[in-house]
């Protein structure tokens, strides 16, 4: 009987060790996860070693619950680490937030949390690499949890997209070429040692890692791959603003007091075979924002948000809304229904007051998600590009975040 125990044990261990950490999808009640550093929000929260950063949410119950956090390092592929927690974390995690406001002069009660790294006792972070932070209440429930990246500034990273070469999808994907000056910095062996992640539009979902370089000198890395480096191109983000919850702003047609704000989006209609016309976007994300307030953390209302879209039946895939407002999850909430009667595709749920980004998707039964199947892809899109560089040396324990670059698509190339 011990000796089974002690098997399942090790099981569950080596199961922990060798899995890749998934973030952990909030309940209901939790909203506007926000990352901020020390100069402005920032959607997908890549930190610079020594930053300070400030993590942000609403809990929508009115109870002023009591939430604890913990951080955790891992490798690039997002593998727990070697390392101990005295190792990268300064300080003690496993604390309560102690910083919380309630909301006020709102139709929709909230508590608005607001944990800041370093604090009392979590005094800063150690290492550069990757980082997941859990959020848990009074009964070791965890509530949600969220990766970030920590990057020391070692080398410079140039970022090129271009229109594919490839003629099969010429019109419809994008590639990212990439230079790594190594500042004089002696990087061994870069074909094992060095790893790439590429990200597009602050989405680590559709990341393209484990590129090797192609062409190596004594002071660049040069990455030029087409295919392996390619990434559908989507098309530019739809958009709408409530900042206002009382008048319709852009994007929302009218709106409703109920027990809440609704707010109506005007119909969307498939845009896969229509020509691509440029439209400003933010690539996804969304930006909290209200009128007549004088603290948006606090006074900004929620409002129900009502989507439509004018499109058949598609058979065997669901429909969701998508983008950052939810990093970019498939879950529930997102979930389109078709109504039969009115022919459109129908779903509302609570956002907070401010400028967001969205678009629909198509998912497949086996979770496959398809960006262009409603919106299209074409190749003239704006996109934004991040480049993360890792680096672990022959013996390290850790891989290092040595560089970052970004660019846009909006002067693309061929």
């Amino acid at each position: 009987m011990i000796k089974k125990a002690s098997l399942i044990l090790c099981l569950l261990f080596s199961v922990s060790i060798f899995s890749q950490a998934e973030e952990i999808l909030p309940p209901d009640f939790i909203k506007t996860i926000t990352f901020k550093g020390s100069t402005s929000q920032a959607q997908l929260p890549i930190l610079r070693l020594g930053e300070p950063f400030t993590l942000e949410f609403d809990a929508l119950t009115g109870n002023e619950e009591d939430f604890y956090y913990k951080i955790e390092h891992f490798d690039f592929d997002w593998k727990p680490s070697q390392l101990v927690k005295g190792e990268y974390l300064r300080g003690v995690d496993n604390v309560r937030i102690i910083n919380y406001l309630n909301s006020l002069n709102t139709y929709q009660i909230y508590s608005h949390y607001d944990l800041r790294i370093p604090n009392i006792q979590t005094k800063g972070l150690l290492k550069s690499g990757n980082y997941m932070i859990t959020i848990y209440d009074d009964y070791d429930e965890i509530m949600f949890s969220r990766k970030f990246m920590v990057v020391e500034d070692l080398v410079t990273v140039g970022v090129q997209p271009s229109r594919t070469r490839d003629f099969e999808t010429i019109n419809e994907k994008q590639t990212v070429y990439l230079k790594i000056n190594t500042n004089g910095i002696n990087l061994n062996n870069p074909l094992e040692t060095v790893k790439v992640k590429i990200i597009q539009n602050n989405n680590l979902k559709t990341a393209i890692s484990d590129l090797k370089p192609q062409y190596t000198t004594n002071s660049e890395l040069i990455y030029r791959y087409d295919e392996e480096a390619s990434f559908w191109a989507g098309n530019e983000y739809l958009n709408f603003e409530s900042k206002n919850v009382r008048v319709a702003n852009l994007g929302i047609q009218f709106i409703d007091l109920k027990e809440l704000y609704h707010s109506y989006l005007f119909k969307q209609i498939s845009r896969k075979n229509r020509p691509y016309t440029w439209n400003p976007d933010i690539n996804g994300n969304f930006l909290i924002n209200a009128v007549g307030v004088d603290n948006i953390d606090t006074q900004a209302d929620y409002t129900v948000v009502h989507f439509t879209l004018l499109e058949d039946e598609i058979i065997g895939k669901d429909v969701h809304v998508y983008g950052n407002f939810n990093n970019f999850e498939i879950e529930d909430m997102t979930r389109m229904f078709y109504n039969r009667e009115s022919g459109q595709y129908e779903c509302s749920f609570k956002l907070k007051q401010g400028f967001y980004n969205y678009k629909f998707v198509t998912v497949d039964l086996d979770g496959t998600i398809d960006e262009g199947a409603i919106s299209g892809n074409f190749w003239q899109t704006e996109n934004n590009y991040k480049t993360l560089v890792y680096y672990r040396d022959l013996g390290a324990r850790f891989d290092r975040l040595i560089g970052f670059g970004e660019a846009d698509s909006e002067r693309i190339t061929n």
